[in-house]
């Protein structure tokens, strides 16, 4: 045998390894922008993707469940979405306290327009066992864990579907099995049946509490679930839990390491799929088989799931957490692409990580655990991208992200509201809004002149408006502020660059006006509640740069330092509470702690208004 022959053949295949063309099963996706998180940041000092709208879905509250789910438990995790029937369905799990702490179960909830939800409600509940049935030893009770909860069957049926497992390990021998049931139109939900048993474990028939699908009497949901588990790519989304040494699964390599399966079809066929921890590979014929699973490099992440998708615009995104500290999951970022292999222009989806209310095990900082709709389900009205995930492992959260994803814009900004519909989207606004915290449109003052509204009541969370405009050394801006109450609340102004930093500040609290000088605030006037100020600007940032300030026309500061000196600006943000910038990469993260004071009771309402929101910017110096 020629061992020269054998030398180079080696060589080549390594060669292959390390510098397969982009695009191939070597390196299926690549980022290819320059933009990193910075860490010291909890939007990672990125610009945003323009016009994102952030909607929480599920507060949790432990000791007035009422508010809540109806059950007070403040492990709320792992959230899928689908659209079915003219409705957003939206399922969750839920554990007491902590991860994978029996008992567990599975709520849903839904929406007619993803702004407004309904009260979760519980779809499959804490698993019991069958008489004489004991739990295996080394578990201690019975949870839910699933990455896949829908599934629109061919004829239009959605089956719904999760997974029972034992606590503390539901994955392979401490699995039991996949569960399914149908959604009606009329709001019910069919009987709940095993459609797949643990491949690694002893449960069947005989020993579960629930019928398999077959005995099901309905000749429809049976050829649906036929359909699902037929279908390849849908059901490669169960291998986390059962990893199939059955066969049932196409995926072979790297099958006990790769998680969190997303996925999509590339124009010329072939399917990406996408993992936790950066692995991707690819399939060219719709899941039969891969190639094996690989790191990408340029994608810089942890554990917090990748959901990566064809947009309606034809084009193609990618969601993660671009940070590999595994408890640490800020921020939930957005890069986007023409063909599913290059993605650029990374931009912030959500950015805000508020306190973590309730200390529990592996309770990781942060929007985590994305997931939006499946290829195959339906797709809602309009032209947006929808994004469903959890923060802080305990409240439940939804983005809505318009297309084409863009993070600056060449426009100035002249907005009166009053074309909106009150209560619906507002365009190009980045809007952060808590259900104790909301921002909206609204008939004030009246139904002809509109105003965006702010309103807090939530003791450790805000409201926030966020406004992007063309970047410019040199600033006019302009924009009315309503007070609704003179003595609780605050509502903060600033002007910022591309990163966040900030050049100017000005509250509006407890009837007095401030702005921000470095580490101080300055009281530059008064106000009465009840009534609407002008407020102007004019900033430069040539030099260390300054600015002026003019409330009813009258100048309320004269060319002052800015905060920051800064190249230029170009975002508006408008908050009703202070900057934050706590947990931080050094917060411990599993240190067990008691509630937050009052965490669970609203505190006494501030409600604030903008209208009239304008901007100039020119740039003179070249940047």
């Amino acid at each position: 045998m020629n061992k020269g022959l054998i030398f180079w053949g080696l060589a080549l295949m390594a060669a292959t390894t390390m510098w397969g063309q982009t695009g191939t099963a070597v390196e299926p996706v690549r980022y290819v922008g320059d933009e990193v998180a910075n860490p010291n940041y909890h939007d990672g000092a990125l610009r945003y993707a323009v016009g994102v709208e952030n909607i929480q879905v599920m507060r949790a509250n432990r000791t007035h469940p009422e508010d809540a789910d109806g059950f007070g438990w403040t492990y709320n995790h792992a959230p899928n979405l689908t659209y079915w029937n003219n409705t957003f369905y939206l399922e969750y799990l839920s554990n007491p306290v902590n991860e994978h702490e029996a008992p567990g179960h599975t709520l849903l909830v839904t929406s007619k327009d993803g702004r407004n939800w309904g009260k979760p409600f519980e779809l499959f509940p804490p698993y019991k066992a069958p008489e004489g049935v004991k739990i295996p030893e080394g578990y201690k009770g019975y949870i839910m864990h699933q990455r896949m909860g829908f599934y629109t069957a061919p004829d239009g049926r959605l089956l719904i579907v999760a997974f029972y497992g034992h606590s503390y390990d539901p994955f392979q021998k401490g699995g039991i099995g996949r569960v399914v049931r149908e959604a009606y139109k009329d709001g019910t939900y069919g009987p709940i049946y095993f459609v797949r048993y643990e491949s690694q474990a002893q449960w069947n028939e005989t020993n579960t509490s629930y019928p398999f699908y077959k005995k099901s009497k309905d000749r429809g949901f049976v050829k649906a679930c036929d359909a699902l588990l037929a279908d390849k790519l849908k059901t490669l989304q169960w291998v986390d839990e059962d990893r199939g040494i059955d066969g049932f699964y196409q995926l072979k390599d790297s099958i006990n390491v790769v998680q969190a399966l997303s996925y999509y079809h590339r124009k010329d066929g072939q399917v990406v799929g996408l993992w936790k921890k950066s692995f991707a590979a690819l399939s060219p014929d719709n899941g039969l088989s891969w190639s094996a699973p690989r790191k990408m490099p340029t994608l810089i992440m942890a554990g917090g799931k990748n959901w990566g998708q064809r947009t309606m615009d034809g084009r193609y995104a990618m969601c993660y957490n671009p940070i590999e500290t595994q408890q640490y999951r800020y921020p939930l970022i957005v890069i986007s692409g023409d063909d599913g292999i290059l993605f650029d222009n990374m931009g912030v989806v959500h950015g805000e990580v508020p306190p973590r209310r309730f200390y529990g095990d592996c309770k990781d900082f942060g929007p985590n655990y994305m997931r939006g709709i499946t290829e195959g389900e339906a797709t809602p009205p309009g032209n947006d991208m929808w994004l469903t995930y959890s923060v802080n492992k305990e409240d439940i959260w939804i983005s809505r992200i318009p297309l084409p994803i863009k993070v600056e814009t060449d426009r100035q900004v002249d907005d009166n509201f009053n074309a909106l519909q009150v209560g619906g989207a507002v365009p190009d606004w980045n809007i952060y809004s808590p259900l104790w915290a909301k921002v909206s449109v609204a008939a004030f003052p009246s139904q002809t002149n509109k105003s965006l509204k702010f309103e807090d009541q939530d003791p450790y969370d805000y409201a926030r408006a966020i406004r992007v405009f063309k970047a410019g050394d040199k600033a006019d801006i302009r924009f009315k502020v309503y007070t609704g109450q003179p003595d609780n609340g605050t509502f903060q102004f600033e002007v910022t660059d591309r990163h966040g930093s900030t050049a100017v500040c000005l509250i509006f609290e407890k009837s007095s006006i401030f702005a921000v000088n470095g580490e101080t605030k300055k009281k530059i006037g008064s106000y009465e509640a009840g009534n609407w100020l002008d407020v102007a600007l004019k900033i430069t940032t040539e030099g260390l740069g300054n600015y002026h300030a003019w409330i009813n026309g009258e100048e309320k500061v004269g060319a002052e330092p800015l905060i920051h000196a800064l190249k230029s600006v170009e975002r508006l943000s408008f908050r009703t509470g202070d900057y934050r910038n706590y947990p931080d990469r050094k917060t411990p993260n599993q240190d067990p702690a008691p509630p937050l004071a009052g965490a669970d009771v609203p505190v006494e309402k501030a409600i604030y208004y903008i209208d009239d929101v304008q901007t100039s910017t020119t740039i003179t110096v070249n940047n």
